[in-house]
């Protein structure tokens, strides 16, 4: 039974969308698309103003979800927002935990060491390939593909499998620590990653015969969703869709970090800025991650893999147990959580999706003060209208499929 408020709220939404349809001249029509739509990929919602099946006009509707990240950051540790970033982009959880715990350490001024850092890589590339199998998997279902869903699904099954014998979980990982990992890789991991490296490149090219040649997907695909790379930079849209539109950016290049520096790959680019263009860019990045991950997994190195600082990482439970001193320090990390300095910082990743950039302000103590989260899908999300107007609404599946963006993120 709705409330009184309740009612209240749909009778406003309701007076609204009546307001909207008389203002639409001639014989134009109003229609929602979404929040429960399988295109709109979660719970997005598209008002579309429409002269026939032709798009005039369109305006994206947002905050289903109403998550509040940002301010339960505010309420809680540093280590204790670790999962939360888990549920940002929820199909590449390694990756955002990854990029705030760069973000935090950069607040602390700590580096951590080296073997830490290519373990960390691992984790962010094997959720770029996770990621825009989804991606791509989506799309082609979207567009009548069923069989490329299931050979993309299968792939993400493998990762799953080795996200499990990383962390424990296969979703929502919380692997990474502020000053580390939650614990070194194991050693069964490495045989499980180099088998899956064998056999993803065949399933990338199986993707590959069935789809980039294919009559319907190209016209469901090829100069539909166009933008411009002038668009592409005023919207500010990252990732591979800014790389589609001729924008060869990417963070890992211009501004390395977790040794990103010491490896040998390409940064793919497009041309045309379309809804193809968009799937070949994934396409390629996932081949280029496959070559990232053998680069990584041979050259790994020995060592630690969390910073020698007791009031940043938490002490063995062996020594906790037995000495007072490591007893005190996990009291106050547990309680109090880790003391970082006044200041602000901004630290932003290559994430499947674009950048996801985390920015701090801290006045002392253990939680932040303001935590600010940039999320790529909530910002390449604008483009849509660039991209859809003037196009029917059967290109908009090709063009939300293209877009790849996730509301998690959205509705941070």
């Amino acid at each position: 039974m709705a409330t009184q408020r309740e009612m209240e709220i749909i009778d406003s939404a309701y007076r609204a969308q009546l307001a909207l349809e008389e203002e639409l001249s001639g014989d134009k029509m109003l229609v929602n698309m979404g929040p429960s739509h399988p295109s709109t990929h979660g719970v997005l919602r598209v008002i579309l103003e429409l002269d026939g099946e032709v798009i005039t006009d369109l305006t994206t509707d947002i905050g289903y979800l109403h998550r509040g990240d940002e301010k339960i950051a505010e309420n809680m540790t540093y280590t204790q927002f670790i999962p939360y970033t888990d549920r940002l982009d929820y199909l590449s959880p390694l990756a955002n935990n990854v990029a705030y715990a760069y973000a935090v350490e950069k607040l602390l001024g700590v580096t951590v060491p080296p073997r830490c850092q290519y373990i960390r890589v691992i984790c962010s590339e094997l959720a770029r390939i996770s990621s825009h199998l989804l991606g791509v998997g989506a799309m082609s279902i979207d567009l009548g593909a069923m069989s490329v869903f299931l050979y993309t699904f299968t792939e993400r099954e493998k990762i799953y499998n080795l996200c499990e014998c990383l962390s424990g979980a296969r979703f929502t990982t919380s692997y990474t620590r502020v000053g580390g990992l939650a614990h070194d890789m194991p050693a069964e991991f490495a045989p499980m990653l180099r088998q899956f490296l064998d056999e993803i490149p065949a399933a990338i090219d199986e993707t590959d015969k069935l789809l980039s040649r294919n009559k319907i997907f190209l016209a469901r695909t090829k100069d539909i969703g166009v933008l411009s790379r002038a668009d592409a930079i005023d919207l500010g849209t990252t990732g591979p869709i800014l790389r589609a539109s001729g924008v060869d950016w990417d963070i890992r290049k211009a501004h390395p970090y977790s040794g990103y520096e010491h490896f040998d790959f390409e940064v793919p680019v497009g041309t045309v800025g379309d809804c193809y263009d968009r799937y070949l860019v994934r396409m390629e990045e996932m081949r280029q991650s496959v070559s990232i991950l053998r680069q990584a997994i041979e050259k790994l190195p020995e060592g630690p893999v969390n910073v020698d600082d007791p009031k940043i990482v938490l002490p063995e439970k062996k020594a906790v147990l037995t000495r007072m001193e490591e007893l005190i320090h996990q009291f106050i990390q547990v309680t109090a959580g880790i003391n970082a300095p006044p200041g602000e910082v901004y630290f932003s990743a290559e994430n499947p999706k674009g950048e996801l950039g985390f920015y701090i302000v801290s006045k002392g103590g253990g939680t932040p003060h303001r935590l600010k989260i940039r999320g790529p899908s909530f910002v390449n999300l604008q483009a849509l209208r660039k991209m859809s107007v003037g196009h029917m609404v059967a290109d908009l599946i090709s063009i939300l499929g293209s877009i790849d963006f996730v509301m998690g993120e959205c509705d941070r």
